[in-house]
Formats: structure tokens, sequence, C-alpha cells
């Protein structure tokens, strides 16, 4: 077994931190101690899709989507209005690094981290929501994670809560975090904060309530390194804070299953629900993975490629990219689907199949449902101005080291390195300039 580097791994993502936002951290009290007492990778590129379930999942895993098995948020359910998210561990193919953490016989703890529905974690308060009209979040919660722990949680901090409304939501988190340091010091902590992400989604990239969302989290980062300290583990851990992928502002929205229809690709009902699909394009929000229901139908997969040519021969369109299964697979990204799509900055896409099929979206549309955003994610890597952060410091970190360059699928290794844990192999690699080995 490896050398383990530090005793407590504390990993705060702050979905949706942006490289672009690094120049604000500096000015920040908390954020610029982490910087100043550790070390930073200026541009961390991110995966493809680059949305929160599969960033979260490449973070704890090394892998790109096609490798962990979570290629997307939400599942392919044709028509659902609320499709279900993949909130379960056993989604994820292979090991993660709670898991290993947990074969050490070291103390694990999760709150709110994607992907760790009934995961094997000492203390874990999931990701999930009630996605039935008789769930209620109390029970799908308590029923996917660690009972006890979420139960005391809920008595001391639920009052804090309001729904999964945004701060409130994090302050919870917060206080939940602050309660796991102080009460249980586990040697891995996975936080996950959405706030940021939440703000970007409605009030666009650079909106005033964005800047305000950083600002408090940078005081969550202060509350967190106090309770370290008060609790005597500070000297003993790592503290990291990272950003899962940007955000590109947009205000146009892409609907192809409303052509699809046109071309009874999709049928509906009397209703207006679908009853039968031959193709579906399925969101990433700045992506798509177009799915065929039948992967030998070579009628329907060259009828919706004609369809896709004539969209990227015309500039309105919005379509910036088309890849074959085998391109999307080289990128990381699901190979079983047919095509894939990466839609133009300011440009996304949406399920809806009915309506038209580009809508320019208003702040009204915005604020009266919550499918409607004026800046979002998903988008390729390759995309400009859009990597996020990675900076650590504490146990097994070098001082003021800055590393001009990494990718997500880096980080798994290396927060396994300083656990002395091996994730096996993985896509990605161990960034040991960040490290004391």
């Amino acid at each position: 077994m490896m050398a383990r580097l530090t005793n407590h791994l504390i990993v705060i993502s702050f979905d949706c931190l942006s490289a672009l936002d690094f120049p604000l951290l500096q000015t920040l009290p908390h954020f610029r101690t982490i910087i100043e007492k550790g070390s930073y990778v200026e541009k961390v590129e991110t995966i493809y899709p680059s949305v929160t379930y599969p960033c979260h999942t490449t973070i704890v895993t090394g892998n790109n989507p096609n490798r962990h098995g979570i290629i997307n948020n939400t599942l392919l359910q044709p028509g659902r209005s609320s499709p279900d998210w993949n909130w379960f561990r056993n989604l994820i193919k292979g090991t993660t690094l709670y898991d290993e953490a947990k074969k050490a016989n070291l103390t694990t703890a999760a709150l709110l981290w994607p992907v760790t529905g009934r995961a094997n974690i000492d203390y874990n308060l999931p990701e999930i929501f009630p996605n039935r009209p008789w769930q209620n979040q109390i029970m799908v919660s308590l029923r996917s994670g660690s009972p006890r722990f979420q139960w005391d949680l809920n008595q001391r901090f639920g009052h804090l809560r309001n729904g999964l409304n945004q701060p409130e939501l994090d302050d919870f988190v917060l206080e939940s975090t602050v309660h796991t340091i102080k009460t249980k010091k586990p040697n891995l902590l996975l936080v996950h904060f959405t706030d940021l992400d939440t703000k970007r989604h409605v009030f666009g990239f650079s909106a005033n309530e964005a800047i305000a969302a950083i600002h408090r989290h940078n005081d969550r980062l202060g509350r967190i390194l106090s309770a370290l300290k008060e609790s005597g583990i500070y000297e003993n851990s790592t503290i990291v804070a990272l950003g899962d992928h940007s955000a590109l502002d947009e205000n146009k929205a892409l609907s192809l299953n409303v052509l699809f229809q046109k071309e009874k690709l999709i049928t509906t009902n009397a209703k207006g629900k679908i009853n039968n699909w031959k193709a579906y394009c399925k969101s990433c929000d700045g992506s798509a993975y177009i799915y065929l229901k039948d992967n030998n139908d070579f009628e329907t997969s060259l009828k919706v490629k004609i369809l896709l040519d004539s969209l990227m021969a015309d500039p309105e369109a919005g379509i910036e990219k088309i890849l074959t299964a085998e391109e999307a697979a080289l990128m990381g990204a699901d190979g079983s689907c047919t095509f894939m799509v990466e839609a133009k900055k300011g440009y996304y896409f949406l399920e809806d199949f009915q309506g038209e099929y580009v809508k320019r979206i208003t702040r009204e549309d915005v604020l009266a449902d919550h499918k409607y955003t004026l800046a979002c994610h998903g988008y390729s890597p390759e995309k400009s101005d859009y990597s996020t952060i990675f900076m650590a410091a504490g146990k097994g970190i070098r001082q003021k080291t800055i590393v001009p360059f990494a990718r997500l699928i880096d980080e798994g290794p290396t927060l396994a390195r300083l656990l002395g844990l091996d994730l096996g192999n993985t896509d990605g690699k161990i960034i040991e300039e960040l490290l004391t080995l």
C-alpha cells in the first residue's frame, strides 16, 4: 500500500466554478488562504458532456463518462417531463474514491455528492429529490443514504431548507458539513454546493446574483476551515476546492424532437403524449445525444443525418458540430448514441417535441419554468473560456505551485494518492506537481 499523504481529505465541489472566476477568488479571504498556502491548477479541462452528474462521477473515478457509465444527468425516458436522474451508486461502473477509502478502513462522509444513493459511505446524505407525486424529500433521502445520520441533520438544521431553493439548500449543507467535521472527523469528506450553478442558470454567467453566490461560497469555505481548526484536525487535513464545469450564456433553446415529430420519427397519442419513437434527442444542455430506438434502423439513421446536415448548413439553426457515435466515444461520451450534436455559443438543447424548433428565451420564461435558463453547460471542453478550477492546501500539497493545465479525469487519481489509495487503470493520471511525493 502507498504511503498516505494526509489523514483527512476534505473535497469541496463548488458547482459551476470557472477558471474565469479566479481573479475574483484571489480577492476573497478564504479562497486566498487556499491559494497562498497551497497550490492550484489554472485551467482544468472538463469532460464531455460537461454536466454535473457525469462530472462528479469523473472526479471520484478518474474516468470519462463512457468508462464510468454516468453519461448524462438524467435517464433516457422519452416523453417524461421530469426524467429520473442517475442518483444511485450501482449505476457507476468500476470503483470510486469512497469505495477504496472504505476498503482501507477509512471513515467516509458525503453531503449532497451526486450519484451516491445507496453507496457504501459511513455518513451519507445523498443528492436525490422526490420525482413521483407519492414521494417526499425526507423519505427518498432516508432510504438512499444513512438514515440515523440524516435524521439527526434534519432535526438540527432542516429548518434552514426551503425545498431545493438556493441559497437555503447550501446553508443546510454547510451546517451539516460543519457538524459532520466536528462530530465524525472523517478521513474522506465529499461536499457539493450548488448555489452558484443555480444562480448562473437563472440569471446568467456574470450576473450580480452569481457574483453574490461566489461571495457566499467564500464564507462557506471559511466556516469549513474554522470547523477543521475547532475539531483539532486542521494540521492533519487537506482542503480541496474545485469546480466541475464552467457555463456559457445562452438565450436560444433548440428542440430537435419537434423536427423529429414532423418527420414522424416521434408519434403521439390523442393526449399529446409520446406513444412511440424511432429517433430521440436527449439533451445534455449545451450538447445532445441522438438515440435510435433500433440501432440497425438505417433508414431512420439516414433521415436524421440528412436533417442534421441541413441544420448545419443554416447559420441560424444553432448547430456547431455533428459527431458520429465513434467520435462521441473518442471524446469520452456515450458511444451507444447514433449521433451527438454540439450547440453554438448562445444556444442549448431541450427535449420538447411540441412548439417551435428555436425558442428565444426571456427572463420571464426562466422565472416561469426551470427548464429555461440564461446560462448552461454540457458543452464540449473544446469551447473557449470554458475551463474549471482546482486548488488545494494542507498536508501532502506543495506550497505556491501553479500548474497551468490539467483535466477533470486527473483529479480522481490525485485525490486517491493523497489518501494512499489507488483507483486502478484510469483515464486520468496523478497531478504529481501538486503533491509532496
